[in-house]
């Protein structure tokens, strides 16, 4: 068994994850409003979409591919109207909600839907995994399925690894966050997830000037 792809999967997957993005700010935001499982949960909601990305490359699926790519811009656009959803739904949280405290009535199922949505709806992630697989050789999978399953699965288990490290780091450092300081971490996260929405439609308008 030929383990160096799993293994190259796995530096993939939290290279991938780890650079701070929409997702890292509302896993750590996550996991101090609610707990644990909420934070890590919207990390696996995000390798999940990364997954079926994955898998649409790695197994050569031209039909979905090219739908994706063809609609690139329009799927995008849905993604950052939800972006700013995000963006504005942290900024305005009222204080009372901002407590330390687990709020029993959240839904988990909503932290991962929210996520996978907001990353699967970045179609230009399935150009990297093209890339990474014909960098790799495994552009012609009948040669190099258990090769590619491999791959595939290292980026999740990695991409999964670093959301268990991150959501764990900020719920051991949840203890010593007050209700005023946790205000002021959803006014900066808002803000930065607004700014990352900014920045995803100046590119764009680039594309099409």
């Amino acid at each position: 068994m030929n383990l160096e792809f799993l293994f190259k999967g796995l530096i993939l997957g939290l290279s991938v994850s780890a650079p701070v993005g929409p997702i890292g700010i509302l896993c750590i935001n996550r996991t101090l409003h609610n707990n644990y499982k909420s934070g890590l949960i919207t990390g696996l909601g995000a390798a999940s979409a990364d997954l079926v990305y994955g898998i649409i490359a790695g197994l050569g699926l031209t039909v979905i591919s090219s739908f994706l790519i063809h609609y690139k811009t329009l799927i995008q656009m849905l993604g950052l109207v939800f972006l700013f959803y995000l963006g504005f739904k942290t900024l305005i949280k009222q204080k009372s909600k901002s407590s330390i405290t687990y709020d029993k009535n959240n839904k988990l199922y909503k932290d991962y839907l929210s996520s996978f949505f907001l990353t699967i709806t970045n179609p230009a992630t399935i150009l990297f995994f093209i890339a990474v697989f014909a960098s790799l050789g495994l552009s012609k999978f009948d040669k190099s399925y258990f090769s590619a399953v491999l791959l595939i699965a290292g980026v999740f288990l990695g991409s999964g690894f670093w959301w268990l490290i991150l959501s764990g780091i900020t719920y051991k450092l949840k203890a010593r966050i007050s209700s005023n300081i946790l205000k002021v971490i959803d006014i900066i996260s808002g803000s930065i997830i607004f700014l990352f929405g900014i920045y995803i439609l100046v590119d764009l308008i680039k594309g099409y000037s």
